[in-house]
Formats: structure tokens, sequence, C-alpha cells
């Protein structure tokens, strides 16, 4: 069985990623978004140390779908360069894994 994916990502504010989220929800990219608000960011940029308020975004999808996934949240992000990291899922409850491939399976 393919081995699932999370996807770690960050936004400047829930609606945006709340926005971004169902559009890969939706294109069967993801099974799942779930996004955390007003976390505190302390960060290294072009040279300054910055501080923001962000909301974590975390996606549920599957390995297989990881290059066209990354493509479709920088061509949606707000972001210059935004975070986008794999976690590949050690391991997953089948009932789990199952859901999420026939969620992130194109519909025929």
């Amino acid at each position: 069985m393919e081995r699932m994916l999370l996807v770690y990502t960050t936004f400047p504010d829930a609606p945006t990623a709340l926005s971004v989220g169902e559009a890969l929800v939706r294109a069967r990219l993801a099974a799942c978004v779930n996004v955390l608000p007003d976390m505190q960011s302390v960060y290294a940029w072009k040279g300054a140390v910055e501080r923001s308020t962000e909301v974590v975004a975390i996606l549920k999808s599957r390995e297989g779908l990881a290059e066209a996934l990354g493509a479709a949240l920088k061509a949606r992000h707000p972001y210059d360069t935004p975070i986008i990291l794999y976690l590949p899922a050690a391991g997953a409850d089948p009932d789990t894994a199952a859901w999420i491939l026939a969620e992130t399976t194109p519909e025929t």
C-alpha cells in the first residue's frame, strides 16, 4: 500500500489557509487540511529576524501526490517562498489510510 504523507505549511491567516486547503481537497490532492490558528513565528528572512502571527496547515495525502500537491500549493500560496515540508508517515491506521487513498484518487 502506498505510504501516507503529511505536508506542513504556514499561511498568513486562517481564511487564506482554508481557501487554499479547500481548493486542494476539491482537486483530490489532499483528503483533509487541518488549520491551526494563532501561531507565533520567529524566523530569519532576507538578513533580518522577523516575528509574525501565522497559521499552520497540515495536509493529509499520499506520497504519490507529493509533486503535484507541492506544485498546486505553491501556485496558490501568497508567500514568495512558502514553507512546504513533506513528512512521510511511518504508518497509518488501515481505516485512515483507506480513507486518504479513496479521497485522493481521481473520480472516474
